[in-house]
């Protein structure tokens, strides 16, 4: 209804029937078999740009015309780029897991800073308002999970908003001969890239989860590993050469007693090396069942 009057050959799409089953793949940007299906339409279609809403629109994520995902860190580099479009130093506020890549490409590529703040939409649009009360310019809140809120749509979480943004971007990008991709192309992606999920056991899962990550920033100064001086949530530490190459973020979820542990590296193996750094410590906590962390290094 509203690509179709402007001329843009939809004919490619797929699953536009609503049917609250979903009988055709879970309907969110982050789930493997969803993005693994609207690539394959879009190479099928010979389109120059997939996209993909969950269901209720106000998360999104993308294609591009060589079937590759634009999601996760790759949206939050790509939506950067159009914030950051006559706001020129402007800061973006992402949430805690977003890649050491995107600070780079942020504020070393586009000029701009990268505050690093905590996952759930509500906390990276809150935290974006209160910086813009504050004076500080900041265009856009977006989350990993496809989230994103910009301040000139009044920081509404709002994928559609987004997509249409991006869409508007392809176009004039096009009579240019160039590609969204070519907006994105000097992002560093990670080798690897793995979260794996710790059940907390103890009924106060908060002081639990807030226990042991106050344990684990002790354990990483007294071992001498490089704490992350921008981290808004958990306890992140980045490792060097020979050391794994990458980070880990170990953080206590918003709403159920879980912690989330995300491990990056950029060479092959590096996430193993980590998680072994950690594997003693985390064998010394109560509360915390890491079956999930055996089952990987097994």
């Amino acid at each position: 209804q509203v690509l179709a009057p402007l001329a843009a050959d939809i004919s490619g799409s797929q699953f536009l029937d609503p049917d609250g089953r979903f009988p055709n793949h879970v309907p969110n940007p982050e789930n493997k078999e969803a993005m693994a299906s609207i690539c394959a339409a879009t190479l099928k279609a010979g389109a120059d740009l997939g996209v993909i809403f969950d269901t209720d629109v106000d998360r999104a994520g993308c294609v591009d015309s060589a079937g590759r995902e634009i999601n996760r860190n790759r949206l939050v580099a790509l939506a950067s780029v159009i914030a950051l479009e006559g706001n020129d130093g402007g800061t973006i506020v992402t949430d805690s897991i977003t890649s050491s890549g995107i600070k780079a490409f942020i504020e070393q590529e586009l000029g701009g800073v990268h505050h690093r703040f905590k996952r759930g939409y509500k906390n990276v649009i809150n935290e974006a308002l209160r910086l813009n009360q504050a004076g500080v310019n900041c265009p856009l809140a977006i989350e990993t999970s496809g989230h994103a809120a910009l301040r000139e749509n009044y920081f509404l979480d709002d994928g559609a908003y987004l997509i249409t943004k991006i869409i508007i971007k392809a176009a004039q990008l096009r009579g240019q001969g160039k590609s969204l991709e070519s907006l994105i192309e000097k992002l560093a992606e990670p080798v690897e890239s793995e979260e794996l999920r710790f059940h907390i056991t103890e009924s106060d899962f908060k002081s639990c989860g807030n226990r042991i990550l106050s344990a684990l920033e002790q354990y990483a100064r007294k071992n001498g590993w490089a704490l992350a001086d921008d981290s808004r949530e958990g306890v992140r530490v980045s490792f060097g050469a020979g050391q794994g190459e990458g980070w880990f973020l170990l953080r206590l979820s918003v709403h159920d007693p879980v912690m989330p542990l995300n491990i990056e590296s950029d060479v092959k193996g590096g996430n193993r090396l980590i998680a072994e750094k950690l594997k003693s410590f985390l064998n010394s906590q109560q509360g915390l069942d890491i079956a999930s962390l055996k089952s990987f290094l097994s």
